[in-house]
């Protein structure tokens, strides 16, 4: 990944001209479509079989601080992505100093309550808790407000050994607006979320790891390496099952035991309408590498 900013294929731009015949366009999204250029991020084909989205947030001066136009960008490049046959998983992250210290308070700072409202600010950062292929966040040093409301948003956070992450938007005002509220008491718990919202206090990675928020831990210089080594991982498996067994995870969020076991007992029987499982149980029983077609 050599240059600061990575070129779309002919491809992909055909793609996004495509979908964006018939629906409004923010403007960073029109200067991507016309230059063929990201400006708040960095994407790339990673993998030894190029088959891992990569997304650097890249803007290192501000510490990656997050504003319409980047969360644009990588919105377009999760659409881009998820056309993608070839890519099975993305990874998401940042500088070695920081992932995302936060929401562009520069940017927000002179909204109203009309404004917000109206135009239901923060809802098109959600794009990427929507993604329909598996995500992986790679973190290092600050993920805070914003930041650590995108980390959440992803499937999966690796998390460098000097990486922090917080909600401090209670010291400006203000309460989590992207998922805050929401995502960080299901993962660390009641207790720790509170003391976290209201105190605007920082844990660290370690923390993190103990409390569930992260999975696993590695030192600052290789800690991207392992989490495009997992989606390597991931994309040798079916795309098709994969998207199944995401929506079942993430499913188990919104309904009672029993409405989660038969949401799960019900995909796990439409897996035995794929040629992908019985390519995966032929070749358990046949004793070879399972070769997918992702359908």
């Amino acid at each position: 990944m050599s240059a600061l900013r990575q070129v779309f294929t002919s491809a992909s731009r055909a793609f996004l001209v495509s979908s964006a015949r018939n629906s409004p366009v923010a403007p960073s999204v029109t200067r991507c479509l016309a230059t063929g250029a990201y400006e708040n991020i960095i994407v790339d084909h990673v993998g030894e079989k190029k088959n891992v989205g990569l997304i650097k947030l890249n803007r290192p001066k501000a510490l990656n601080a997050l504003k319409d136009d980047l969360m644009n960008e990588l919105a377009l490049a999760l659409d881009v992505f998820e056309a993608d046959k070839n890519v099975g998983a993305i990874v998401v992250t940042g500088s070695e100093k920081a992932f995302a210290a936060g929401a562009d308070i520069k940017e927000m700072s002179g909204l109203t309550f009309q404004e917000t409202l109206g135009a239901n600010f923060l809802e098109s950062w959600s794009r990427l808790s929507k993604s329909k292929k598996p995500t992986i966040a790679a973190v290092n040093g600050f993920a805070l407000g914003g930041g650590c409301e995108v980390a959440m948003m992803c499937d999966i956070i690796y998390a460098g050994e000097k990486a922090s992450f917080g909600q401090p938007e209670i010291l400006l005002g203000l309460i989590p607006g992207a998922g805050g509220t929401q995502r960080l008491p299901r993962a660390v718990g009641k207790s720790l979320a509170m003391e976290m919202v209201l105190s605007g206090d920082r844990i660290t990675a370690q923390q993190a790891l103990q409390a569930g928020l992260v999975s696993k831990i590695y030192p600052v210089e290789e800690l991207l390496e392992k989490a495009i080594a997992l989606g390597e991982k991931i994309s040798k498996n079916s795309k098709l099952i994969n998207s199944l067994c995401k929506e079942a995870v993430n499913t188990s969020y919104e309904l009672t035991l029993n409405e989660g076991m038969h949401f799960e007992k019900r995909l796990f029987h439409a897996c035995f309408g794929t040629e992908d499982a019985r390519e995966g149980m032929g070749a358990f029983v046949g004793k070879r590498a399972a070769d997918f077609k992702d359908n």
